[in-house]
């Protein structure tokens, strides 16, 4: 009664989850007035920013040659009024340059640039800008805060692939794979890992959007800030789906194979790992684009179908191919084989929807930053499908050889070599989507 009590609580939290919107896009400049690049005939007094979402002023700093200026918010709350000072202004010459830093009210990401006017030479006495030894230094996200994030998400990544794809194989190829030392022990430190990078990363996005240093990330009154947010309320989520995830890793590591046998079990585990794929999808791009629907579909495929490839990857390295049982090698094998390949056309019919959704064109794979990151990304998969087909080609010609020979050494090296680089691979590819998902998208 109380495991069906459980999973009742289960199934409800994940429906709510799924029924929580994903993330909005980051808060971009949609307009200036003037608009930049204009050739202006007088300095003016204020200029009129308007951005992509409602902003408060407190997550914005608009500054002119390191000076922070005074803002105003009387149009509307994506329009903010900026004050120039004249003095200072006259000061840049021919030209009039702001820069503007603001954090995201919905996911807490940072974005930044500028904006600048022609002005007529008599403003100012020369055509550069005066120094200024004064002036403060105009906010900016810390690098190193935005690298600890990055490792941070990757090991997330890799936490949550171990965990779902583990539990995955376990139940549905490898039951008895349950007593294994090194099998329960990846499915532990995966459990582990995947909280703790969950908190943390929670501490350095909201140090990151703050624009604040790598102590800040510690500091109780970041993680209050963050959970004001939809990106907050969804890492929230994802810890209390980790605390979860244990009740179910316990239950496997306490019962074995039966539990991995048990309808009961299976459907907890797949609900526990539905609702730690979701909340990892909310606080991503999925939402980006004309169909946030779409994105959020296709990023929860996309995230299974990694985990699926890389989880079942592990333990046939890790748990599978040392034992070199006949049995073992015949069924797992095999069937694994077939699980990967649906799990890589999945990926990339999933990877093809999350493109669009967050680049939006194609010059902009070629013209932007995130863009570039993504074609790196891709050719790194690319590699990783010609590795995938090697073993694939060894399954289907050398699998029954390996099996009459009672899996002998010289016979499966060749299978082991090719699936340890296919997962060397996949987790240079988790890194490259950690990157993409602290950088802002490439529009």
């Amino acid at each position: 009664m109380r495991t069906r009590s459980l999973y009742v609580a289960v199934l409800t939290l994940v429906a709510l989850l799924f029924a929580t919107p994903v993330a909005s896009a980051h808060t971009e400049l949609e307009s200036s007035s003037p608009k930049s690049g204009a050739h202006l005939s007088q300095l003016p007094k204020e200029v009129t920013l308007t951005f992509s979402e409602p902003v408060d002023l407190a997550d914005l700093h608009v500054t002119l040659g390191g000076d922070e200026l005074a803002l105003t918010q009387d149009k509307g709350r994506d329009t903010v009024a900026v004050t120039v000072p004249q003095r200072k202004a006259k000061k840049a010459g021919g030209r009039l340059a702001l820069d503007w830093h603001v954090r995201s009210k919905e996911d807490g990401h940072p974005s930044s640039g500028a904006i600048s006017f022609a002005l007529p030479a008599h403003t100012g006495s020369s055509g550069a800008p005066a120094a200024n030894d004064d002036a403060a230094p105009a906010a900016a996200p810390s690098g190193t805060v935005r690298t600890a994030w990055a490792v941070a998400r990757w090991v997330g990544y890799l936490a949550l692939a171990l965990y779902v794809g583990g539990l995955a194989f376990l139940a549905m190829l490898w039951p008895e794979g349950t007593r294994e030392r090194r099998t329960r022990r990846i499915l532990a430190s995966s459990w582990a890992a995947g909280l703790a990078a969950t908190v943390a990363a929670a501490g350095l996005q909201g140090a990151y959007g703050a624009m604040g240093s790598i102590r800040d990330a510690f500091k109780a009154s970041t993680y209050v800030d963050l959970l004001g947010s939809e990106v907050g309320v969804a890492l929230a989520c994802r810890a209390l789906m980790w605390v979860l995830a244990a009740v179910v890793l316990a239950a496997l590591l306490q019962n074995g194979e039966r539990a991995a046998r048990s309808p009961g079990w299976r459907v907890g585990a797949a609900v526990v790992c539905l609702g730690l794929l979701r909340t990892t999808g909310m606080a991503g791009h999925n939402s980006e684009g004309g169909h946030p629907g779409w994105g959020a579909v296709a990023d929860l495929v996309h995230l299974l179908g990694i985990s699926l490839w890389l989880g079942g990857l592990t333990l046939l390295l890790a748990g599978v191919l040392p034992r070199r049982r006949p049995h073992e090698l015949s069924a797992t094998v095999s069937g694994y084989s077939t699980l990967a390949g649906v799990s890589v056309a999945a990926i990339a019919a999933a990877g093809a929807v999350l493109t669009w959704q967050v680049v939006g064109s194609f010059d902009a794979l070629f013209s932007t930053g995130y863009g570039q990151l993504l074609l790196v990304k891709l050719a790194l998969l690319a590699g990783v499908l010609l590795i995938a087909q090697r073993s694939r080609g060894w399954v289907r010609t050398r699998l029954d050889i390996a099996v009459l020979l009672r899996g002998d050494r010289a016979t499966v090296r060749p299978f082991v070599y090719s699936v340890a680089a296919e997962t060397g691979l996949v987790l240079v590819v988790l890194a490259a989507t950690s990157l993409l998902v602290t950088a802002a998208p490439g529009r």
